[in-house]
């Protein structure tokens, strides 16, 4: 079994306008793609975990990163390291999706603090990769990636796509 994966966060513009002299035009493609072959080195690969989740009002759950999720197949999705986290927000959903800030063992990575957490409004996405190793998942005191739904009332559902590590 091999994986290659691709995370793709792309900012493109084109801004146009009438000066008092001439034409202007601005355009922008810029941060690009990240491809990552398999296996568990720096540009690597070999573990992936997507699921769709739907919270209950003011609901919440903890992804244990270093414990028993399964990616798409069955195979197992236990993570030593995280490449790559994409999260997209269902334009149906009414509240935000909170990332990060488990009650206990909270996965740091990007967010610099157990504590921190992204909120992600109805109809976003939330993308983040790390260029080199990754980061680090620590079993059994910083492995819980919490997701959340910010209110009551309605549920929300997300995408959620984890890519890294077993080592």
């Amino acid at each position: 079994m091999g994986l290659s994966a691709i995370v793709d966060a792309q900012v493109q513009f084109e801004n146009t306008g009438t000066p008092a002299l001439g034409s202007n035009v601005h355009k922008y493609q810029g941060w690009g793609v990240r491809e990552l072959a398999d296996g568990t080195g720096t540009g690597q690969a070999n573990r992936v975990f997507s699921q769709t989740i739907t919270l209950a009002a003011s609901a919440n759950q903890d992804l244990d990163l270093n414990g028993a999720l399964v990616d798409a197949l069955g195979g197992p999705a236990v993570f030593a390291r995280v490449k790559a986290i994409a999260i997209n927000a269902r334009a149906a959903n009414t509240n935000n999706v909170v990332v990060g800030a488990a009650a206990a063992n909270g996965f740091v990575g990007p967010f610099g603090a157990a504590t921190h957490t992204v909120a992600v409004p109805p109809g976003g996405q939330f993308v983040i990769s790390h260029p080199d190793a990754g980061w680090t998942v620590t079993a059994a005191t910083a492995d819980l990636l919490r997701v959340a739904n910010s209110g009551a009332g309605t549920p929300v559902t997300l995408d959620i796509v984890i890519v890294g590590t077993s080592v």
